[in-house]
C-alpha cells in the first residue's frame, strides 16, 4: 500500500510539473513571448537611442553653426554686439 501511495504522490508530482511546463506562469509559452516583448523593447530603445543621437548632433549643429556665424560677421564685416566697443588695429610703418 504505502509503494503505491509514494508511486502515486510521484504521479501527481510529475503532472504537476508538466502542467506548470506547458501552461502555467513560467510556460514555454510564456517564455516565448516574454522573450518577443524584450526584442521589441530592445528594438524600440535602439530607435529611440538613434533619435536622440540625431537630436543631438542637430543640436550641436545649430550651436556650432550659430558660433561660426557670428564669428564670422565679427572678422569679415566688424560686427559688434550691442555695447561693445570694436578697436580695429593695423600694423604701423617701418
Amino acid at each position: 500500500m504505502s509503494n503505491r501511495l509514494v508511486a502515486l504522490i510521484l504521479l501527481l508530482l510529475l503532472v504537476g510539473i508538466h502542467t506548470q511546463l506547458w501552461q502555467g506562469r513560467g510556460s514555454l509559452a510564456h517564455v516565448r513571448d516574454m522573450r518577443q516583448q524584450i526584442d521589441q523593447q530592445l528594438a524600440a530603445n535602439t530607435r529611440a537611442r538613434q533619435a536622440n543621437e540625431r537630436l543631438a548632433a542637430e543640436v550641436h549643429d545649430l550651436r556650432e553653426g550659430l558660433e561660426m556665424v557670428e564669428e564670422k560677421a565679427r572678422s569679415e564685416l566688424g560686427m559688434v554686439r550691442q555695447g561693445e566697443i570694436y578697436v580695429h588695429v593695423t600694423p604701423g610703418r617701418r
